[in-house]
């Protein structure tokens, strides 16, 4: 049930209604309600029977001479000539009837539009809300973004262009690495094919040792973060199979570049 009706049911103008004490604009609330809600107008058909019930049941008859003293007191009076009753006319029934059939649709109409604007206030709410949560998405994107560019517009960001050699002349990749802030990107631009069984990694190369800084995609051009190595000498980009290794080879290696020290 809905809201409005529940509320309207609570004020009790239908009982006040049944036995005529409703002012003129409660009348007209209380006999719009019943021609608009179908649950409105099943209490007040309920009212209407218990009410006649309580009126039957409460009923006294007449002692049995009351008849009597009443047809001896028509008797001993004059006769009033009763003017014949005036006759309908039969078209005002039938506009009666129209006009009835009229409002009755009318009624449906009505209520069969507040269900409908009903169902498409509902509707947009939830797009508000996906929008809301799309928004708040994108500004978390886009606050990523800003605060990537600002790295990469900061003057001690320094810029490493890798190249490939022989083994993949096509592969480039930019590394913008900031030693103050100790952050290191990678855009990835373009990378040769290589079978399903190989990959390319990143090397982070020190003087004894090659850290892995992870496994580039072509599928992930994009900008990303990668680990920062405080005492790398250089980066690097090796063929490595499926997975990646533990450990690095320059025997796999296809990209090099020396990290400028500052003094």
């Amino acid at each position: 049930m809905e809201k409005e009706v529940r509320d309207f049911l609570e004020l009790g103008l239908l009982d006040k209604y049944l036995i005529g004490a409703t002012t003129d604009s409660e009348t007209n609330k209380v006999e719009a309600y019943i021609a608009k809600y179908p649950d409105v107008k099943e209490e007040y058909e309920i009212l209407q029977v218990r009410l006649e019930l309580a009126a039957k049941s409460n009923s006294i008859n007449p002692p049995s001479y009351t008849l009597k003293s009443i047809l001896e007191t028509i008797d001993n009076q004059d006769v009033v000539k009763l003017l014949p009753k005036r006759k309908i006319p039969f078209w005002y029934s039938v506009a009666a009837s129209i006009t009835a059939l009229i409002f009755a649709g009318s009624s449906y109409m009505f209520y069969n539009q507040n269900k409908i604007l009903l169902n498409e206030n509902n509707v947009i709410a939830e797009e508000v809300f996906d929008l809301r949560s799309d928004i708040e998405k994108n500004n978390n994107k886009l606050d990523k973004v800003i605060r990537e560019l600002m790295k990469l517009n900061n003057p001690e960001t320094q810029k490493y262009v890798l190249r490939g050699n022989e083994r993949a002349k096509d592969l480039k990749a930019v590394a913008y690495i900031n030693p103050i802030e100790k952050s290191s990107l990678i855009d990835v631009v373009s990378l040769p094919e290589l079978s399903e069984e190989q990959c390319y990694q990143m090397w982070a190369n020190l003087q004894d040792k090659m850290v892995s800084l992870g496994i580039l995609d072509i599928n992930d051009r994009k900008l990303q973060s990668v680990p920062y190595i405080e005492d790398a000498i250089s980066l690097s980009i090796t063929i490595e199979p499926k997975g990646g290794n533990i450990k690095g080879s320059l025997e796999n290696l296809v990209a090099q570049i020396l990290l400028i020290k500052d003094n």
